[in-house]
């Protein structure tokens, strides 16, 4: 008999492997008890792993990774082998890890990401390449803070020698980014003080900011363009949602709670701009406020019934919010055990970001840009 030769699937589709259906699959070996580090464990399982986790499929992992697909699921099976246990589970909407996956995968972007920088500060020791900072610049800060840190990274970059690489992703609480080591630094958002972060990380607070906050025109406090927080707490309040920026979120939460116990925000009802969030709030069944994240520097004054462009079409109106009570401590954080040359370029950066801005000429807009409200992107990095 003639030997028949074995399908080669279609680009792009994808293929069942046994590794993802356990229904008639045995168990799998488990690692020897005290064995230690599993053996045959290769760093580009964990690479291979990563990508699957990132992208949620198969083929778009095999696409990012320039490997064949049937390849990438021999690869992930074998993991799974030297593990002991399933990390993934195919799902209708893409590939779900397990708990077992969970604590691999943070644990994986953790040893890669030491590994990529031994390797690059070996290179430098041996002068083959310059020194390498990546910097997260979250997508919700506001636009002033931002231009100004990234204006000074680049030239302190420029003068020291350094390559800079900027990483677009949420900042948590715990900075996981810089905790995980994808990245050595960034811009976020304080929840406690500076001397209570974990050991690892320095930090150097770089202002206060509050949020904008639009209401009703027809609201009584439009007058007098000043707002307390039992009033605005006593509307629905569009402001999120909480992946976007969940420090400030929280906090913020807590302090409306504080005056109305059954206070919630509303998710915008669209991702989109201030203006169509603005648009949506003013035709609400119910009055609605908007609050957007941290927009501008804490203490400043709307002024009495202020309108903008966009606003002014949707019959709302930007008010001040009574003794300040809502405000975000942006930092500037880094991993202390950064080379000191990197470390004191980012003191000096921070050192600048708090000095006095210069005066405004007379006729400039307060407000010629509208504040962002929409969520994080996923972790892309620019390269610059």
């Amino acid at each position: 008999m003639s030997k028949v030769a074995p399908r080669t699937p279609a680009p792009g589709v994808l293929v069942p492997m046994p590794s993802l259906d356990r229904a008639h699959a045995g168990p799998m070996p488990r690692p020897a008890a005290g064995a230690g580090a599993p053996q045959g464990l290769e760093l580009r399982h964990l690479r291979y792993f990563v990508a699957l986790a990132d992208t949620g499929t198969f083929t778009r992992a095999a696409e990012r990774l320039f490997i064949a697909q049937p390849t990438l699921s021999q690869q992930t099976r074998r993991l799974e082998e030297i593990v002991g246990t399933p990390l993934l589970r195919r799902r209708r909407d893409g590939l779900q890890l397990t708990a077992a996956g969970r604590v691999l995968l943070t644990a994986a972007r953790t040893a890669l990401a030491q590994v990529d920088q031994a390797v690059s500060q070996t290179r430098q020791a041996a002068g083959l390449g310059r020194p390498r900072l990546r910097v997260v610049l979250p997508s919700g800060l506001p636009e002033s803070l931002a231009v100004a840190a990234a204006a000074g990274l680049r030239a302190a970059a420029a003068a020291a020698q350094v390559d800079l690489t900027w990483l677009e992703m949420p900042m948590d609480a715990e900075f996981s980014p810089l905790g995980t080591r994808r990245a050595d630094a960034g811009l976020g958002w304080l929840a406690t003080s500076p001397d209570a972060l974990p050991a690892a990380l320095e930090a150097m607070d770089v202002g206060e900011f509050e949020p904008e906050v639009w209401i009703p025109a027809a609201h009584p406090a439009a007058r007098g363009g000043t707002i307390s927080l039992e009033e605005l707490a006593s509307l629905p309040v569009i402001h999120g949602p909480r992946r976007a920026e969940p420090v400030t979120y929280d906090a913020w939460t807590t302090a409306m709670q504080a005056v109305n116990p059954r206070f919630e925000f509303t998710d915008p009802p669209l991702r989109c701009s201030l203006p169509v969030t603005l648009a949506l709030a003013a035709t609400a069944n119910r009055p609605a406020a908007v609050l957007t994240g941290p927009a501008t520097a804490a203490g400043g004054r709307a002024g009495p019934a202020r309108r903008s462009g966009p606003a002014e079409a949707s019959g709302m109106v930007r008010v001040s919010l009574q003794h300040h009570p809502l405000t975000a401590s942006a930092a500037l954080i880094w991993n202390g055990d950064l080379p000191r040359p990197l470390q004191q370029m980012l003191f000096e950066t921070a050192d600048s970001l708090t000095a006095p801005a210069p005066p405004q000429p007379p006729n400039w807009p307060a407000d010629h840009r509208p504040a962002r409200l929409g969520p994080p992107r996923s972790d892309v990095p620019v390269i610059g």
